[in-house]
């Protein structure tokens, strides 16, 4: 389902809210008390990729409490297209959380910054993005 905000595009998954913040940044907000699997993380694979263009950045702002099966922690992020992950964190418990989740050894190592400010996870974000296409161009 497409919501529109103003000049934004946010699209529900059933699981997660997803903003289009540009052709290659968006916004992902994992509703409360999810337990993705590995069918959720295809599908927000596919949204990603059918929906942005690469390198993709993606803001991942952990504003409810959620969880993974072992399967979807194993293959979350693992598409070559994501470029980088900002993950913006409003306690220890999910800075903990997600340092145990980078660590999770997968095919494709991820290239994830936390921070604890929304605004500067995506000036970390547009700083990458703008030296990417710079490298592209």
């Amino acid at each position: 389902m497409l919501i529109q905000t103003d000049d934004l595009q946010a699209h529900d998954l059933g699981f997660c809210t997803i903003t289009l913040l540009s052709e290659h940044l968006a916004e992902v907000i994992v509703n409360a008390g999810v337990h993705m699997t590995l069918d959720m993380v295809e599908h927000y694979h596919t949204f990603l990729l059918t929906h942005l263009r690469a390198p993709i950045c993606l803001l991942i702002n952990k504003v409810h409490p959620y969880s993974y099966n072992f399967e979807a922690q194993r293959t979350l992020a693992t598409i070559p297209e994501i470029q980088a992950m900002a993950v913006v964190s409003y306690s220890r418990l999910t800075d903990v959380a997600t340092q145990a989740l980078v660590e999770l050894p997968r095919e494709v190592q991820w290239n994830l910054k936390t921070f604890s400010d929304r605004d500067a996870a995506l000036a970390w974000l547009s700083s990458l993005q703008a030296s990417e296409l710079r490298q592209i161009r």
